[in-house]
């Protein structure tokens, strides 16, 4: 019978514990070229400047970009009662786009009268660089009311004739 000393099994596992410093650097530079990056910012006017500038490393558990969009009245007493945009940005899980989405969901209505709140919520490096800041308007182009009135003389102008 063989008796194995205690050189002889430190010896044994000596390859292997002079890689698993390497190894756990590897899975950290892995892990953080697969991490998520969004854009951040916190209650911006516009989307210009930290909002499309400054950028986060998400946390593992974060997989989405969030964007919150707000439009209310200003932080200052004006006598028009202006109203202005405040954009925030931000690393979010699953369950709390999920939840943010349910709770500004009555709100969201993109109307320029009234104070709303959207959020938004996608997936991908950086996927939150634009922002939907309201719904567009609906006006008419001056070219299609010309040709309308211009239509409806030709129209009329053949009923007399």
């Amino acid at each position: 019978m063989r008796v194995v000393r205690t050189w002889e099994i430190v010896a044994a596992f000596s390859p292997v514990s002079k890689m698993l410093p390497w190894l756990f650097f590897f899975l950290g530079c892995v892990q953080s070229c697969f991490a998520l990056e969004c854009y951040v910012c916190t209650s911006q006017d516009k989307n210009n400047e930290k909002c499309t500038e400054t950028i986060r490393t998400c946390d593992p558990s974060e997989t989405r970009c969030l964007t919150e969009v707000r439009w209310g009245s200003t932080p200052y007493w004006a006598p028009s009662g202006e109203k202005q945009y405040y954009i925030s940005k931000f690393c979010s899980t699953d369950e709390h786009c999920i939840n943010q989405t349910i709770r500004y969901r009555e709100r969201c209505d993109r109307i320029w009268y009234n104070d709303w709140e959207c959020v938004e919520c996608c997936t991908g490096d950086r996927c939150n660089y634009y922002v939907t800041l309201g719904a567009g308007l609906s006006r008419p182009s001056a070219w299609i009311c010309l040709a309308a009135a211009a239509v409806a003389l030709l129209a009329s102008y053949n009923r007399e004739s």
